[in-house]
């Protein structure tokens, strides 16, 4: 077995908690981050990796011939991008194939950014989609229209707070907040004959499908306080989208969707 020093096998440690906290951070699943973070620590060379998750932090251990280094590093969540978790994973793929050091996990991090799309591309589409979802809850053709122009300005908004790093919770309360309001008043001018259909499919953006899914999954392999933790976080973007629409219904005086 390869001798480690206590300070390499520190260094190897903090390689691999800051591939697990981007993971995190970006919306993977647990089973894969614990999975990830084992896979590269035995490919760094310590002989096992424990790690305990939580929503707000990871503790990871690494163990190697009755030597451990335990550390602990907190997690700031920040909008799901899968490219952020695919990089990663082609990380641990090279320094299982390579056999790189630490060095090189610590350097490709420091490099792995965000893939993002073209923001305006993102606009468009998630207009098309919320429009499209409109036409097939039996929308008019007005809806189809209204909804579009209204999800995609919602969608602008939610870009422009969350480039300024405003919180999730009051980001999607002002995003739902603003939908409802353009949408009724565009209404006054073009009617629509399913103003309920409009004003429901112009803030579906604000759904938090992945974390609920990734509550449901956690809970279900036996991560259950990550998935309470991500379940209660998915809801919490629930209300705060649903406090929104009430706030601007009440504003206007919308009698209900």
């Amino acid at each position: 077995m390869q001798e480690i020093s206590y300070e390499e096998q520190t260094k190897i440690t903090r390689a691999i908690i800051k591939s697990a906290v981007l993971m995190l951070e970006f919306g993977a699943e647990s089973i894969l981050i614990e999975q990830t973070a084992q896979r590269l620590g035995a490919a760094l060379g310590v002989t096992s990796v424990q790690m305990s998750l939580i929503p707000a932090a990871i503790v990871l251990t690494t163990l190697h011939n009755n030597q451990s280094v335990t550390t602990t590093r907190s997690v700031h969540h920040k909008p799901i991008n899968m490219s952020i978790v695919c990089d990663v994973q082609r990380m641990v793929i090279e320094v299982e194939k390579y056999k790189h050091p630490s060095e090189f996990v610590n350097t490709t991090i420091k490099h792995i950014k965000p893939n993002l799309y073209n923001k305006w591309l993102i606009v468009f589409m998630v207009g098309f989609a919320c429009a499209s979802f409109a036409i097939l809850q039996e929308g008019d053709v007005n809806s189809f229209f209204i909804t579009f122009i209204v999800a995609s300005i919602a969608m602008y908004i939610r870009q422009v707070l969350n480039k300024k790093r405003f919180m999730m919770i009051i980001t999607f309360g002002i995003t739902a907040f603003i939908a409802t309001v353009i949408g009724s008043i565009i209404m006054l001018y073009y009617p629509s004959k399913t103003p309920n259909v409009v004003l429901a499919s112009s803030v579906l953006l604000l759904v938090p499908g992945v974390p609920f899914i990734n509550s449901f999954l956690d809970a279900f392999k036996g991560y259950l306080s990550m998935g309470w933790g991500r379940w209660l976080q998915a809801s919490l973007l629930t209300v705060a989208s649903s406090m929104g629409i009430v706030l601007a219904m009440s504003v206007l005086n919308i009698k209900g969707w």
